[in-house]
Order: structure tokens, then sequence, then C-alpha cells
């Protein structure tokens, strides 16, 4: 299952969260306002930025809303 580091203020975010709800594509959200949240993400993708995709199965991580939404095409 895909883990979307997410704020849910942010307007990336919404857009991939939306994306991803309308297509049935399973994910486990992690919002980074939990401080630990914060830290793990830090610690795995590097920056503090979100939207961050890890898709464990595959090896993949990501940034930006746009390049998440084009992969998760590929697994509907």
């Amino acid at each position: 299952m895909l883990e979307l580091f997410i704020l849910e203020t942010c307007p990336y975010c919404k857009k991939v969260m939306k994306f991803m709800d309308e297509n049935n594509i399973k994910y486990r959200k992690i919002d980074i306002a939990n401080k630990e949240s914060e830290e793990s993400l830090i610690k795995i993708g590097g920056k503090r930025q979100v939207p961050f995709m890890v898709d464990k199965d595959r090896n993949i991580q990501m940034y930006e809303s746009s390049d998440i939404i084009e992969y998760a095409k590929t697994l509907k």
C-alpha cells in the first residue's frame, strides 16, 4: 500500500488525495502535523516537503503532486 505524507491544509496534497480517492487507489495518509510523522518524512525523504509518496512494494519515493498522480495512474 502507498504511504502519502501530507498536510491537511496543503492544496497539492488535497489534489493527490482527491485523485487517489476518485480512482479507488488505496493509500495510508500520514499527516506531518504530527511531529513524529514530520521527523519520519525528513528521515526518509531528506526534506520537509509534501506531498511525499512512498511505495515500499516497488521501492519508489517521490515528491511533486503531478508526478505522484502520474505514477498512481500506472497502478489502476
